[in-house]
């Protein structure tokens, strides 16, 4: 039973820094939609659906990491498996962002389809891309960083950022 907890334990910890970056980054990315239609009466996440999703998009990045053709260029640039990466995630993300939009439409819609069209034709177009670019954006900082971890270590990477761990005397 100890080596299931271990695993778990694990699998935790190595979901907490993608999960906690994306809990930033979403809430970041509902502030400024926030901003962008205060007074239109459009409902906005809560921090509890911005905290489930990113829990999902945390397991998610780890589960596509495991995927062969996710870290196609290892021993190239790191730009190449950096832009590759982006993309990947940016394409999910724009599946998400796509599908949560189209979900408001559909609760007011009679069926998936009137829900399409109503998207299609009602959509602000200027605000959906201005949340897409700063969520690639910020998947971009986020893919810069775990490919830095991944070649410098965890260790190394963290001393460069914050300093070294000093150990007080015993």
């Amino acid at each position: 039973m100890s080596t299931l907890m271990g695993k778990i334990k694990e699998e935790c910890l190595k979901a907490l820094p993608p999960t906690l970056f994306f809990f930033i980054i979403l809430h970041i990315v509902a502030l400024v939609r926030a901003l962008m239609v205060r007074g239109s009466g459009i409902s906005l996440p809560s921090s509890a659906s911005v905290l489930l999703a990113s829990l999902i998009l945390g397991k998610s990045v780890l589960v596509a990491d495991m995927l062969p053709f996710i870290n196609r260029f290892p021993d190239k640039p790191l730009i190449w498996n950096v832009s590759w990466k982006t993309l990947m995630y940016a394409v999910v993300a724009l599946i998400v962002h796509y599908l949560e939009r189209l979900y408001d439409y559909w609760k007011e819609a009679p069926n998936i389809l009137a829900a399409n069209h109503d998207f299609w034709t009602e959509i602000n177009w200027p605000r959906f891309w201005a949340v897409q670019i700063l969520l690639v954006t910020l998947i971009f900082n986020y893919c810069v960083m775990a490919e830095l971890s991944r070649v410098l270590g965890r260790g190394k990477l963290k001393a460069i950022f914050f300093g070294p761990i000093r150990r007080l005397p015993r």
